[in-house]
C-alpha cells in the first residue's frame, strides 16, 4: 500500500477552504486508507477534558461526551507522551470508548489493538487522535516514524481549524459592575448547541447569518428548548462579543421596579432609592442586552422600551435628562406574541420592533434523532459530578425515549437522565460501569404510546369468614411486590427502590412470602 498518498492528502487539505467539520472528516477518511481501525476519534483539549470533534465507528452519544484525563488513564498517557503510543493488546487499563462502539458495544473490554497520537503545535498539546481495532495485531506493522508524521499533520489540521473558527473567544469585560451582572448567566449550564439534525443545522446557519448584523432578534420556542443558549451563541459570534452580554428576566420584574431595572434611577426618585443607579441599558452600552420572557413585560414599561429601541435614548427614573446608548437587543419568549397583541396584553408597535429577525428553536419532539447525542452529553456531565465509572445507556432505553413526546424538551431530558444515572448507580460498585435501563427512567416517564392504554383494574381482595387480618396484609404485600417486579421487568433492585425498601430487605420479605426460594 502506498503510505505517501494519504499523507499528501492531509497536507493538501491544510491550505484548502473548508469547514472544520469537513476538515476533521477528511482527516479520519485519509487515516482509514492506511490504518485498519474499527473506531477512531479526534478530540480537542479543553483544560483537563478531551472533547470529541469527529469520530468513526462510535455510537452517536459519544459525540456528546467529554473525557476527563483524570478518569481515563489511557488518554492521560497519550497526552503526556511526545510520541505515538501503541498499547499492548493485553493492556488492562480501561478503554475510554468501551461500550460506545457502534459495531460491538462490548468489544473493547476484550483484547484489542489500541493506539493514540498526541497532537502538538509548538510543543503545546491541542488534541488527541485515537484508533481502536478488534484485531489485536492490526497495528503491529505500523512504522512509528510514519505515525509521528501523521500526528504532526493531524495537529496542524486541528490548529488550522482552531484559527479559522476562532476558538479562542475569551472576552475582556468592561468594568466590575458589568462583570458582576454577568455572573449569573455564566453560571448557567451549557455553552454549545448540541444536535446534528437538519432542523438544528438550519438553526446554526440562521444564528451565523444574523449574528454578524446588529438586528434585534426575537428567539421563540417552548419552555426548555434552549432559547438562552441560542442568545449566547448569537452574542458570541457577533461583532460585540468582546463587550458585555447582560441578562434581564422580565418575568421576575415587579411592575414598580421594571423601569428602574431597565433604565436606572436617580437618588430620591422613589422610596428606597438611596443613590443613583445605572440600569441594564447603560451597563450594556456597546454590548448586548438579553430580555428573557419579554412577553411578561408590564404594559406600562413597554412604551419606554420602544423608545430605547427606536431612538437609542433612555431616561433614568427621576431624571429630566436623556442619554444615548448603543445596545443590541436580543429577546426570548415562549408566548405567542401575535396572540398577546390581539388580546391587548402586548403593544403591536413594540412587537414589530422586536420581530425584526425571529428565530424558532425546535422542540425536542421535532428532532428526536438528537436524543442520543444530548443524552451522552448529560451522562458524561452527571458522571463527573457524582464521581462515577463510565455511564452507558441500554439500547432499549433509547427506544423508550424516542417514543416519548418530551413536553419539557431538552431540560426535561437532562432531568430524566440525571435521575436515571442516580438510580442506576445505586447498587453499582464505585468505578464500575453504570448502565441505564428503561426501568431507571422513572415512574413519571411514560412513553406516549403507552399513556393512552387503559390500565387494568386493581385486583380486589375477597374477604371470607376464614380470611383473617394477617391474611389480608400478606395478600397486599404479595400483590405490591409482584406489581413492582412486573413494572421493572424482573429487576429486583429497581423494584426495591420503587417500594422504598432496601434490596436485601425485599429479598428476605419475598422469601418469607413464598415469592422466592
Amino acid at each position: 500500500m502506498d503510505m505517501i498518498e494519504p499523507l499528501v492528502s492531509i497536507a493538501v487539505d491544510l491550505t484548502a477552504a473548508m469547514s472544520a467539520k469537513d476538515r476533521y472528516e477528511r482527516l479520519l477518511s485519509a487515516m482509514a486508507k492506511f490504518l485498519p481501525y474499527d473506531a477512531a476519534a479526534l478530540m480537542r483539549v479543553d483544560g483537563d477534558l478531551l472533547v470529541p470533534v469527529a469520530a468513526r465507528g462510535l455510537i452517536p452519544d459519544a459525540m456528546g461526551r467529554q473525557f476527563a484525563r483524570s478518569t481515563h488513564p489511557r488518554l492521560d498517557i497519550i497526552c503526556n507522551s511526545d510520541e505515538p503510543v501503541r498499547f499492548p493488546a493485553d493492556n488492562t487499563l480501561p478503554d475510554p470508548f468501551d461500550g460506545l462502539l457502534s459495531a460491538d458495544a462490548g468489544a473493547l473490554s476484550h483484547i484489542h489493538a489500541c493506539l493514540g497520537c498526541p497532537l502538538r503545535v509548538n510543543n503545546a498539546l491541542i488534541g488527541v487522535l485515537t484508533a481502536d481495532a478488534f484485531d489485536p495485531k492490526a497495528f503491529d506493522d505500523m512504522d512509528p516514524r510514519f505515525l509521528k508524521a501523521m500526528g504532526a499533520l493531524a495537529g496542524a489540521q486541528m490548529q488550522t481549524a482552531n484559527l479559522i473558527d476562532a476558538l479562542e473567544k475569551s472576552a475582556e469585560r468592561q468594568g466590575q459592575i458589568a462583570s458582576d451582572l454577568m455572573q449569573d448567566i455564566h453560571l448557567r449550564q451549557g455553552t454549545q448547541i448540541l444536535g446534528g439534525s437538519s432542523v438544528m443545522e438550519h438553526l446554526r446557519r440562521e444564528i451565523d447569518l444574523v449574528a454578524r448584523s446588529d438586528f434585534t432578534v426575537l428567539v421563540l420556542g417552548e419552555t426548555g428548548v434552549g432559547k438562552e443558549l441560542v442568545v449566547r451563541a448569537i452574542h458570541a459570534a457577533s461583532n460585540r462579543k468582546e463587550a458585555p452580554l447582560l441578562y434581564l428576566n422580565c418575568a421576575a420584574l415587579p411592575e414598580t421596579l421594571a423601569e428602574s431595572e431597565m433604565f436606572g434611577h436617580t437618588r430620591g426618585s422613589f422610596t428606597g432609592a438611596s443613590r443613583d443607579r445605572a440600569g441594564k441599558f447603560e451597563l450594556a452600552n456597546e454590548g448586548t442586552l438579553f430580555l428573557d420572557e419579554i412577553g411578561e413585560l408590564p404594559l406600562s414599561v413597554q412604551p419606554k422600551l420602544l423608545r430605547a429601541i427606536q431612538e437609542g435614548e433612555i431616561q433614568r427614573v427621576g431624571s429630566d435628562m436623556t442619554s444615548r446608548v448603543d445596545v443590541r437587543l436580543l429577546a426570548a419568549t415562549n408566548r405567542n406574541l401575535e396572540q398577546e397583541v390581539e388580546s391587548k396584553r402586548f403593544r403591536a408597535d413594540l412587537f414589530h420592533r422586536l420581530n425584526v429577525y425571529p428565530l424558532n428553536v425546535p422542540a425536542l419532539r421535532m428532532r428526536k434523532e438528537d436524543i442520543p447525542l444530548l443524552a451522552g452529553h448529560f451522562c458524561e456531565r452527571i458522571q463527573r459530578r457524582l464521581g462515577l465509572g463510565p455511564v452507558r445507556i441500554n439500547p432499549d432505553s433509547y427506544e423508550t425515549m424516542t417514543q416519548y413526546d418530551w413536553p419539557g424538551n431538552v431540560r426535561e431530558l437532562e432531568n430524566v437522565i440525571s435521575r436515571a444515572v442516580l438510580k442506576a448507580s445505586f447498587d453499582v460498585t464505585r468505578g464500575d460501569p453504570v448502565v441505564i435501563y428503561p426501568s431507571h427512567l422513572g415512574g413519571d416517564f411514560v412513553p406516549a404510546h403507552l399513556s393512552e392504554r387503559p390500565q387494568p383494574p386493581e385486583e380486589k381482595t375477597v374477604f371470607t369468614k376464614d380470611f383473617s387480618f394477617n391474611d389480608a396484609v400478606r395478600a397486599l404485600k404479595i400483590r405490591m411486590i409482584q406489581k413492582a417486579i412486573d413494572k421493572n421487568n424482573g429487576n429486583w433492585a429497581a423494584a426495591a427502590r420503587d417500594l422504598n425498601m432496601h434490596r436485601s430487605n425485599l429479598h428476605n420479605l419475598a422469601k418469607r412470602l413464598g415469592l422466592k426460594n
